[in-house]
């Protein structure tokens, strides 16, 4: 006779039979997919109420960053008038808040929006996005420099700082700034630091301490002490020809003072000097 088949072993250790094989591994793929499905309910959950407010606050300042500047570059092509310095450095600065604007904002407000703050729009991308970032906002920062030298050098120096030297002068400003800027801002480019790591999904400037160094203090404590230094001078000077207007000034005598120095000149009229 054919021994029936049973899910115990003649030595009395039980084996799991077919059936609950398959219940067991059907169990274990609804709790995956339970799993699977609450991380991407907890990812996909909406905002709260303070979240979409500052992402709205940051959408409008997007906007009207870009629509006031490029406002202000359209006002100075148009009119003739303003051709002129110091509106070419005003015009450099409007063209540096533009592009960062149109390039850096709206990148930066993905980032922030994305799950941990973390990039996914690849390693070109990231390069350029600092790179923008880095050459716009040094830009903005020195021409605001140069727009301190130019008043101060218009002040002090009325004579030297003539109208075609004010001109020659701003556009090496202009030029110098671009060239600083850029120098700053593809320097990572070039291999110094790194700053897009694919394993972290992180874009961030090059966090290489020779390079953190000459770029905070090219791109922001340098102009910093430039600016200072430069508006203390020119309230020195502006507060010198003030007090040197107030002493040349011709001061009117008092009311009582006044019949006295008629009386006496009519006197000196009737009975001149001999």
């Amino acid at each position: 006779m054919a021994e029936t088949l049973s899910p115990c072993s003649p030595r009395g250790q039980c084996q799991p039979s077919m059936g609950a094989n398959a219940s067991s591994a059907n169990m274990d793929t609804n709790a995956s997919a339970s799993m699977v499905g609450g991380s991407a309910w907890r990812g996909r959950e909406p905002f709260s109420v303070f979240t979409v407010l500052i992402l709205t606050l940051l959408v409008l300042l997007t906007v009207a960053t870009f629509l006031w500047n490029l406002l202000v570059l359209a006002t100075i092509l148009r009119v003739k008038a303003f051709h002129r310095v110091p509106h070419n450095l005003v015009a450099s600065t409007a063209v540096s808040d533009v592009l960062v604007a149109a390039l850096v904002m709206p990148l930066s407000l993905v980032k922030e929006l994305s799950a941990g703050r973390r990039w996914r729009l690849g390693r070109e991308l990231c390069l350029v996005w600092v790179c923008f970032d880095v050459l716009c906002c040094t830009a903005s920062i020195w021409n605001v420099t140069a727009i301190a030298l130019d008043r101060y050098w218009s002040l002090t120096r009325q004579l030297q700082y003539t109208l075609l030297a004010r001109r020659r002068i701003s556009n090496v400003m202009i030029a110098l700034t671009w060239l600083l800027s850029a120098a700053i801002s593809l320097a990572p480019l070039l291999g110094w630091g790194e700053t897009y790591s694919p394993e972290q999904e992180r874009c961030q400037l090059s966090q290489d301490p020779s390079y953190t160094i000459v770029s905070t203090g090219g791109a922001f404590y340098l102009p910093l002490c430039v600016v200072l230094f430069v508006y203390w001078k020119i309230y020195k000077a502006s507060k010198f020809h003030m007090w040197g207007r107030r002493r040349n000034a011709v001061v009117p005598l008092p009311e009582a003072a006044q019949p006295c120095l008629v009386s006496e000149g009519a006197d000196r009229d009737i009975h001149p000097e001999e």
